[in-house]
């Protein structure tokens, strides 16, 4: 991807895949730095596509949480949620997911009333109401 110019979407998505793949493969100290360069390009070349740059916040979320410092991972973890609740409502499908990502961040983190409440306050009717109540949480 280095030979591409950085509007090229397809550089983008190397970055995503090699940062992943880095992450992936238990090497997150490598994988940080190219997850903070893709997302740094997302937010500079590609700012209206929110829900990629939420996947590519949640992507480094990860990698900061495989590093221990699960702090800054909460921070993200906690940004991603607010905004997928203000643009697609807390009943979307996408915002329970990331909801469920955070809720996991605050567990991880020894946050357990945080978590909690987001679970059985918001997550778990949120998850109902779209997916009724007959399905098997």
């Amino acid at each position: 991807y280095l030979g591409r110019p950085e509007t090229d979407g397809y550089r983008c998505a190397a970055m995503a895949a090699l940062g992943n793949g880095l992450r992936e493969t238990s090497r997150p100290d490598e994988a940080l730095p190219v997850l903070e360069a893709n997302l740094a390009l997302m937010r500079r070349y590609w700012s209206r596509d929110k829900g990629n740059i939420f996947t590519t916040q949640a992507n480094l979320a990860s990698c900061l949480a495989d590093l221990g410092r699960l702090d800054e991972a909460l921070v993200l973890e906690r940004d991603i949620y607010a905004k997928q609740v203000a643009s697609l409502g807390v009943s979307h499908q996408d915002t329970i997911g990331c909801g469920l990502n955070l809720a996991i961040s605050l567990v991880m983190s020894k946050r357990y009333e945080q978590a909690k409440f987001l679970l059985s306050d918001q997550l778990l009717p949120a998850a109902r109401r779209t997916l009724g109540a007959d399905h098997d949480l």
